[in-house]
């Protein structure tokens, strides 16, 4: 079994997105804990808001959706992580900024959708 690591390559989050006693870091593991806490907060948004716009969405355009998805997941993961023989190493700071913009980008369909209606070839990307 390969061991997990966590590579924090850069932390550049406001001082107002961590929680209490995340503010100010004392070391690298304080800022990974931080860092980790606040990604796992905005992939719960994101799931979120993936699944209140799949309730606007008939079956064919969930499925776009999902397809949209998983490719951007796919695309999330090559860019930010990568796997060396001693373990996996994510950037957590490029897992944040690209989960924010995917989660505006799920905002924004949801918007859409409600106001003038599904775009169907918007739902598969970004």
């Amino acid at each position: 079994m390969k061991k997990i690591s966590t590579a924090l390559m850069l932390v550049c989050l406001s001082a107002g997105a961590y929680a209490a006693g995340c503010a100010k870091p004392r070391n690298a593991f304080d800022q990974v804990y931080c860092a980790g806490n606040f990604f796992s907060q905005v992939d719960r948004d994101l799931n979120q808001a993936y699944a209140s716009l799949r309730k606007n969405l008939n079956p064919a355009q969930q499925d776009t959706l999902k397809q949209g998805q998983l490719g951007w997941i796919k695309q999330r993961d090559e860019l930010c992580s990568y796997e060396k023989p001693n373990g996996y190493y994510v950037n957590l700071s490029c897992a944040v900024e690209l989960t924010q913009s995917r989660l505006s980008f799920l905002k924004e369909r949801e918007r859409e959708c409600i106001s003038t209606g599904c775009v169907t070839s918007k739902l598969g990307g970004e």
